[in-house]
């Protein structure tokens, strides 16, 4: 693990009550799609939500490289119920670069959230975040509900990735996962 690393963990132990996952060593470094592997319930989820805080580190110590920001996208986030956001303001408040949109999300930016299909809605999702000026981004199951056309979109923004940020991807896709992947980790 190198000092340019933007993030580094050392036997990281993390769950809710107990430790559900770890111990766990491994760095994301600039450049670079690290994916997290392993089977359903292994921890992997658990694992980005204790580094975002929403779960509990029990043992081992994270270290973020000073001043690096991280994007999010979550696993599990339904369409929004009647809620009158179209996709450009949703990128908007998620402070994502509207000039670097692929043409395909331009169909979805006039479009009411809670009138897209659910491969619409996980595209933009997982735009929102890519497209922030977070260096490190955090994507959990992000080809889920997309078509190939999105999954190659993805696959495109990944291997395109900026020299200075790194990714931290959670994904079952075999083929996509060798697309894209500097490194793999084994959970579990």
């Amino acid at each position: 693990m190198t000092d340019q690393a933007l993030l580094r963990l050392q036997d990281i132990e993390a769950g809710y009550q107990r430790p559900l996952v770890g111990p766990l060593s491994f760095a994301v470094n600039p450049g670079e799609v690290v994916v997290l592997q392993g089977a359903n319930g292994a921890g992997k989820s658990t694992l980005l939500r204790a580094l975002t805080g929403q779960a509990r580190v029990f043992a081992g110590s994270q270290w973020r490289c000073p001043g690096v920001s991280i994007g999010y996208q979550c696993q599990h986030s339904p369409l929004p119920a009647e809620l009158p956001v179209t996709g450009a303001e949703f990128l908007r408040a998620a402070d994502a670069d509207m000039a670097a949109l692929p043409e395909r999300l331009h169909d979805l930016l006039p479009l009411r959230l809670d009138h897209l299909s659910g491969g619409q809605w996980q595209l933009l999702r997982v735009w929102a975040v890519l497209a922030q000026p977070a260096r490190l981004v955090m994507l959990d199951e992000p080809t889920n509900n997309l078509d190939p056309e999105g999954e190659a979109l993805l696959r495109d923004a990944l291997l395109g990735l900026a020299p200075d940020r790194g990714v931290l991807l959670v994904c079952h896709e075999t083929e996509f996962v060798a697309g894209v992947a500097a490194r793999k980790v084994e959970v579990g």
